[in-house]
């Protein structure tokens, strides 16, 4: 019986764990913090321990499944690769176990909406489930016989991959994150890069055609671009429509009308999954069908309800300012009420202040940065600003304003008033649908 090791107490180890148990591994789970053993794992015969990792667990291991949150110099990681132990992440178990091919989706931002969208739109079709960062983990569907894995990927995952060869292989778009963790920015390229260069190189690579980075980025296998017609492979909105081209001929269109997103990075989004469902064969009745009835991800530009001719939107997700704008810039010729505020981060806000001028009609502040964010928007020029010491109050201001769009963006962390995002979101939302 072979040994494993598997690296982290987390959502992902536990889901590596137990499918090489099932598959008949002797399998050793060493966490670094103090936590408690997971009893259904013991119960497979996964040993466990916590608060640290011995020699005892670590030596004699094939090979090693390491957690997305432990960076690639940690000393664990090292101290494996001293004793040429292999290492990878618990999406190459995944593909190593099952041979599912896999749609990987990549990015700084957008992977998300992406990944859920595809997903929809291939579950019409096919025995398929979207998994890695948004879902299970992928090895939790790896004896389930899938047609597709629609698997948003991160980049601590794709570096820990050295097999995985997509089917189709996405990458939204490419800006600074991550520097830390790779310790350094061409290092995070290089690790998302590696899923479109050979010897991984995908069947198609699907690229951004307006991100710098992205428009002339060498990748192999057949590509095709989205955001702007670019070659004869292409997805794209002209004159109210998505078009999708394919070797230079048109192979479908759709009113951008029909689409529920919002914003010229959703319509991206859409781009994408209809480029994936297009090379996965799937119908042009069945993708418009999809995209139709599609919902966006909670807290992120997700429409909730209209009350009188307003509509409000939820981007509680929008923890920093470059989030935010993403958000305002999506209502265009429109009377929108922007509510931010919260725990300020401290970063820039100038970049934030002139969307805000070219977007909004009026700010209402809530929460800690009230203070810096109104003196921001006051020495750029705009004035139209409220304060309101709740959440509630806000909604309550803005109702009153009768504007078009409210949306709760509010570029700050939401500590200062609730135990995280998805609770800001969620109260929002709870409190808009009780005035309907």
């Amino acid at each position: 019986m072979s040994k494993v090791l598997v690296l982290g107490l987390s959502k992902s180890g536990k889901s590596a764990a137990r499918l090489l148990a099932k598959h008949g591994y002797d399998v050793y789970l060493t966490e670094s913090k103090n936590m408690e053993p997971d009893h259904d794992l013991e119960k497979l015969g996964v040993h466990i321990e916590t608060g640290g990792h011995s020699v005892n667990f670590i030596d004699g291991s094939e090979f090693a499944v390491t957690s997305p949150g432990i960076p690639p110099h940690s000393i664990i990681i090292e101290m494996l690769r001293s004793k040429n132990i292999p290492v990878i992440s618990e999406v190459e178990l995944a593909y190593r176990m099952s041979k599912t091919p896999f749609i990987a989706i990549t990015g700084t931002n957008g992977k998300t909406t992406t990944t859920a969208l595809t997903a929809h739109i291939f579950e019409r079709k096919f025995n398929s489930k979207a998994c890695g960062n948004i879902g299970l983990p992928p090895c939790d569907y790896a004896d389930d016989n899938l047609d597709y894995y629609l698997c948003e990927m991160s980049s601590y995952q794709i570096a820990m991959c050295p097999d995985l060869k997509p089917f189709i292989s996405v990458w939204t778009n490419f800006t600074p994150d991550h520097i830390d963790w790779h310790q350094g920015i061409e290092n995070y390229f290089a690790a998302k890069a590696k899923i479109f260069k050979s010897p991984q190189a995908p069947e198609y690579a699907v690229l951004n055609a307006t991100d710098e980075r992205l428009k002339d980025f060498k990748a192999e296998g057949t590509i095709f671009y989205f955001g702007a017609e670019k070659g004869e492979n292409c997805c794209y909105v002209q004159d109210d429509e998505f078009i999708y081209k394919n070797g230079g001929k048109v192979e479908f269109a759709m009113k951008v009308s029909d689409c529920p997103l919002v914003g010229e990075h959703n319509f991206q989004n859409v781009e994408c999954a209809i480029i994936c469902a297009k090379l996965a064969g799937i119908g042009n009745d069945v993708i418009v069908s999809a995209i139709k009835d599609f919902k966006s991800p909670a807290h992120r530009l997700e429409y909730v309800t209209k009350l009188n001719k307003t509509a409000f939107y939820n981007d509680s997700k929008a923890t920093n300012p470059e989030a935010a704008i993403v958000a305002i810039k999506s209502f265009n010729n429109q009377d929108v009420v922007l509510i931010a505020g919260g725990r300020d981060k401290n970063t820039d806000l100038k970049e934030f202040c002139k969307d805000v001028n070219e977007h909004v009609k009026t700010v209402i502040l809530i929460g800690e940065a009230t203070e810096r964010f109104e003196q921001n928007l006051t020495d750029n020029g705009f004035k139209n600003i409220i304060r309101e010491k709740t959440l509630q109050s806000a909604v309550d201001k803005s109702i009153e304003l009768n504007p078009d769009v409210v949306l709760l963006s509010p570029a700050c962390a939401s500590f200062d008033m609730f135990k995280g995002y998805e609770e800001r979101g969620d109260v929002f939302k709870d409190y808009v649908l009780s005035k309907a």
